[in-house]
């Protein structure tokens, strides 16, 4: 991924881990935002049904405040697609580390703001002019990452939401069961499925894992995919390194 030419055609092993954790810390984040103020952070359909049910409550701003949440969402990706995207259609290198230096800053913010006491009590009833701040920083750090990881893995890929990928997943099984593709069809399906039964772990895993530190650590719960972001960050500024190296040896042979 932190190479240009990577794909979601690469099963390797480097392509896999990435997949993995960045599936752990959405589910990190989410965790992270259903027990600070009950909301999830990348299910917009469920903001979509909380709007119809705050307003039948006669509460039009908190439901119009929670309809808003997905634009931060969406912002976030189209900050990646022109980071990420657009410099591929171009045939330019993509910023991979750029997206992950925002992810890791917003995560810093969030974990800093919740520490400081910024967004209230961890685990009070929502409050919207505390708790938006809260669930808009999940949820564009989460625009962010899902919308490099589409684009890096061919748009099969998403790791911040499970509905699509389960989807597939339910797909690729029947495909595999019914024994009706060729032979390298098939193996290809096989990969594809033990990655989707990866992702589907990884996020659970990093929800269970996390909402046990979250309920005992509380908002210091946020270091962990403050952490994460920091590393594949710094990964990927030396895969940046090792392009930039190879392509002066490149000019200088040529």
């Amino acid at each position: 991924m932190f190479s240009s030419p990577d794909n979601l055609s690469h099963y390797s092993v480097r392509n896999a881990s990435i997949w993995l954790a960045l599936a752990f810390q959405a589910g990190v984040v989410n965790a992270g935002g259903v027990l600070a103020c009950h909301r999830f952070v990348t299910h917009t359909t469920g903001f979509g049904t909380t709007f119809g049910t705050e307003v039948a409550h006669g509460r039009l701003w908190t439901g119009l405040g929670m309809l808003s949440v997905p634009l931060f969402f969406i912002c976030g990706a189209m900050a990646s697609a022109f980071l990420v995207d657009r410099r591929l259609i171009q045939n330019k290198a993509p910023h991979y580390a750029t997206v992950l230096f925002l992810m890791m800053l917003l995560m810093g913010t969030t974990l800093s703001a919740g520490v400081a006491g910024e967004f209230g009590s961890f685990g009070e009833p929502l409050t919207l002019t505390r708790d938006y701040i809260l669930l808009a920083l999940l949820a564009l750090t989460s625009g962010l990452q899902n919308a490099m990881v589409t684009t890096a893995f061919g748009a099969i890929v998403r790791t911040t939401h499970l509905t699509g990928i389960s989807t597939d997943l339910g797909i690729g099984i029947v495909r595999l069961i019914s024994n009706a593709q060729k032979a390298e069809q098939r193996h290809n399906e096989v990969r594809a499925t033990w990655m989707r039964i990866g992702i589907i772990s990884s996020f659970i895993f990093g929800s269970t894992l996390s909402s046990f530190i979250y309920l005992s650590v509380q908002y210091w719960g946020f270091v962990i995919p403050f952490l994460i972001s920091l590393t594949l960050w710094m990964i990927s500024l030396s895969f940046f390194k090792k392009d930039t190296l190879l392509s002066l040896k490149n000019k200088i042979a040529s």
